[in-house]
């Protein structure tokens, strides 16, 4: 199996990533559909954020997005790393991660930091994140802000 992780360069992507992104979020996770786009979901290719889809065999299994509006000594957000129920387990999402990071480093960024739901934090802190700030509520869903030092 190779998954294959790419820039979103086509509003036909964008809406696979934003189907993933709706089926883990939206259908699976019952956060409602107007809280899960937001500004940075306006084009595929908006100069203020990356989408990245994850294929499997041509199929979108996984999507995550970087945000790019931050100077280059900040820290850069990535999220809505979404990977579907039946693809996790099978480094989708670490395949996402590293895009994700290559991509930053490509920036010039040296932090990266996510809005980890609480229930995915060991999923982070495997791949080196540190839990910086306390637990908070987001979309009815406990949080917490993490870093990873490029």
């Amino acid at each position: 199996m190779t998954i294959e992780v790419l820039p979103v360069t086509s509003v036909d992507e964008l809406r696979e990533a934003f189907a993933v992104r709706f089926r883990v979020f939206v259908d699976e996770q019952r956060i409602p559909a107007d809280e899960e786009l937001d500004r940075y979901d306006a084009t595929p290719t908006d100069s203020h954020a990356l989408h990245l889809v994850a294929r499997v065999d041509g199929a979108a299994v996984g999507a995550a997005r970087l945000l790019l509006d931050a100077p280059s000594s900040e820290p850069v957000h990535l999220g809505r790393v979404a990977v579907l129920p039946e693809w996790r387990r099978h480094q989708v999402g670490n395949a996402l991660m590293e895009r994700l990071h290559a991509e930053a480093r490509a920036r010039g960024y040296r932090t990266v930091e996510i809005s980890a739901q609480v229930t995915a934090i060991p999923f982070y802190e495997r791949l080196g994140y540190v839990a910086d700030d306390p637990v908070y509520l987001e979309a009815g869903i406990d949080h917490r802000v993490m870093r990873f030092a490029l």
